[in-house]
């Protein structure tokens, strides 16, 4: 590595390893210590905090978090795929304006959306008042406080990251694609399948790692829209600092979330790689 090179890469090297690496590695360590008696850390080495992550009821909660969290991809994928593909598919002055709306939710407090979906979700609000006035239901709809709700919240809060990764993964097909499809007699659902879906499985995964991990690791939105009934891994961890103070075991809770994130990512990363592996050889 020349000394230019070097010089280059050291401010994003310095800042990834203060903020990233470091970390890491401080709640890694910290995860091999045991709880004091009135809190904080008692240096005593153990390794129990991680033979305790796996017993049945924290291993429920990560797997009730990951259901969530899969909803929600879920959601944001049938949601963002078609917004996604119909701002690739308009002309160019357009793309900016419809991308900014896109990216609007953005520049209001994410505390604040939240708690307007409490005001849209409650049996008063404006959702049940609507479908009551309409003569839709008699009753107001339980929308709230339930995992309903939850998924509600997040794929609001974190569908523009769907929709961003799958534009750019649309907008990089040309036109000459689907021509050529058609020129060889595929209708336009087959030509999606056969030759669009395919080459946009790059933006798929980025799209659901993004907003799967965002979501697992989400305390704010199932503590206000799921009225606390249900917990998630976020509000453990969360909980585990702040109530139980037991930093050791919230410590190891999230190094284990950081080693499924860091699990994700790489395997989008994989998938990207393999994808464009495949483009060049075609």
């Amino acid at each position: 590595m020349t000394v230019r090179r070097f010089l280059l890469l050291a401010p994003g090297l310095a800042w990834l390893t203060a903020l990233l690496i470091v970390p890491c590695g401080l709640i890694f360590v910290l995860g091999f210590f045991e709880r004091g008696v009135y809190g904080g850390i008692d240096y005593t080495f153990t390794s129990e905090n991680f033979t305790r992550a796996a017993d049945p009821l924290y291993a429920g909660i990560f797997l009730y978090s990951a259901r969530i969290a899969l909803t929600a991809v879920l959601v944001s994928l049938l949601i963002g795929y078609p917004a996604a593909y119909c701002i690739a598919k308009q002309p160019k002055r357009r793309q900016v304006p419809l991308l900014i709306l896109v990216m609007m939710p953005f520049w209001s407090n994410y505390l604040i959306r939240t708690y307007a979906w409490i005001v849209l979700l409650n049996r008063e609000g404006l959702i049940n008042g609507a479908l009551q006035n309409m003569g839709a239901i008699a009753a107001p709809l339980p929308l709230l406080y339930n995992d309903f709700a939850i998924v509600v919240g997040l794929v609001y809060g974190y569908v523009p990251f769907m929709i961003l990764a799958l534009y750019s993964s649309i907008s990089k097909l040309g036109p000459e694609l689907s021509e050529a499809s058609t020129d060889l007699g595929a209708d336009g659902a087959r030509t999606f399948l056969r030759i669009t879906l395919p080459l946009t499985l790059p933006g798929i995964a980025a799209g659901s790692v993004f907003v799967f991990v965002l979501s697992i690791g989400n305390f704010v939105t199932p503590d206000l829209l799921g009225g606390g009934k249900r917990t998630m891994l976020g509000n453990l961890i969360y909980d585990q600092f702040l109530t139980a103070r037991d930093w050791p075991f919230g410590a190891t809770l999230a190094f284990l979330l950081v080693a499924v994130m860091m699990l994700l990512l790489t395997l989008q990363a994989v998938l990207v790689h393999r994808s464009a592996g495949a483009e060049m050889r075609a």
